[in-house]
């Protein structure tokens, strides 16, 4: 009896081993042992605008709701990317200027059904005066341009198509920015095996998986996007996730130098920036007049990484999601001057009619 009691503990003991042993990748995901100097900031040091924002729902119910969790992180002013066009846009500014005038903002969106037909144009361009009239700051285009809508015809639409000048034109011509999303990370269009930095996500988001020409390749559709910013040199543009070239700040410097025209917002990129501190310093340096802050999805929770990395010379400290990064952050260090530029400043350059009183140098 005693020998069958111990061979049943002894198989128990094995079996766990195993079954640690065979752990997945996905699961591993280990508290890290350093103990270096270093704090959460869950405060920036300056008030700042978040460039990058989307909010469906404006009433008055979720303006207060919105600006309780803003002050607590020296959010001075969220703008949202999500306005619409027409009815749906009034009704936004409409509740921002009766609840809280000074602290929102909404981009304008086009309606890109039916380029191609007769005067397609023409009417776009006259919606998007409208809606900047009526108290829009800027536009903003999906990724949506280049990856999924086509034309009357059927035909996918590029970034550079020519039907689409009078869109950027306008904005041009009224004074407003244009804050562009194209395309994905190029992982995305990668091969997914062990070599894909991006393997976790696109296992846990298998929709996010694209072929090498689904529906053209990566490089094409950034072109196309770089090479409408040079057509439109009076327009000013602002290339979210830092165009997705946070990864390579060498060419991105180069196409920055190339089109004077493009800013970048660094939405949804920290992680890419907080694994090469010291190059991305020098890139802040250097190009500090072209930076924005933005965030892109609204979680309070995870803007103390981006105050981090940007403040802070702390090093080692984890990110927020393993499928976007699972390496740790490091800390630009940045002076402050580069900060206020980074934080507030741009945005204020770039975008029209934003209150400069809510913060402390114009």
């Amino acid at each position: 009896m005693k020998i069958k009691i111990l061979i049943v503990v002894l198989l128990s003991f094995n079996l766990t081993t195993v079954i640690a042993q065979e752990m997945s990748f996905e699961t591993y995901n280990p508290e890290s042992t350093l103990v270096v100097p270093g704090a959460i900031i869950s405060k920036a040091k300056f008030p700042f605008i978040d460039v990058h924002s989307h909010q469906r729902n404006m009433d008055a119910q979720a303006l207060d709701a919105l600006i309780v969790d803003m002050n607590k992180l020296n959010e001075g002013i969220m703008v949202n990317l999500s306005g619409g066009s027409g009815s749906n846009l009034n009704a936004k500014i409409e509740s921002i200027k009766k609840n809280h005038p000074n602290r929102f903002v909404v981009f304008a969106n086009v309606d890109f059904d039916g380029v191609g037909a007769k005067g397609w144009s023409e009417k776009a361009a006259a919606q998007l005066e409208i809606d900047i009239k009526a108290g829009a700051k800027g536009l903003k285009i999906y990724k949506s341009l280049g990856l999924r809508y086509k034309d009357s015809k059927g035909n996918r639409i590029a970034i550079d198509d020519p039907r689409l000048d009078a869109i950027w034109a306008k904005c041009g011509e009224l004074g407003v920015p244009v804050l562009i999303h194209a395309a994905d990370p190029k992982s995305f269009w990668d091969p997914m095996d062990g070599n894909n930095e991006r393997w976790l996500e696109l296992k846990t988001r298998p929709r996010r998986k694209r072929s090498a020409t689904n529906p053209a390749p990566w490089q094409q559709i950034i072109d196309e996007q770089h090479r409408m910013f040079k057509k439109h040199p009076n327009t000013n543009f602002i290339n979210a996730h830092m165009g997705w070239y946070a990864n390579n700040l060498e060419k991105l410097g180069q196409l920055l130098d190339e089109i004077p025209n493009m800013n970048v917002g660094i939405a949804a990129v920290i992680a890419e920036l907080g694994r090469q501190p010291r190059n991305a310093k020098i890139f802040f340096e250097k190009y500090q007049d072209r930076i924005l802050f933005g965030k892109d999805s609204w979680k309070p929770e995870e803007f103390p990484t981006y105050f981090r990395v940007l403040e802070s010379d702390d090093e080692y400290f984890p990110y927020y999601k393993k499928y976007h990064a699972f390496w740790a952050m490091y800390g630009l260090d940045l002076s402050d001057e580069v900060l206020k530029k980074v934080y507030y400043k741009n945005a204020l350059r770039l975008i029209p009619g934003l209150d400069h009183s809510l913060f402390p140098e114009k």
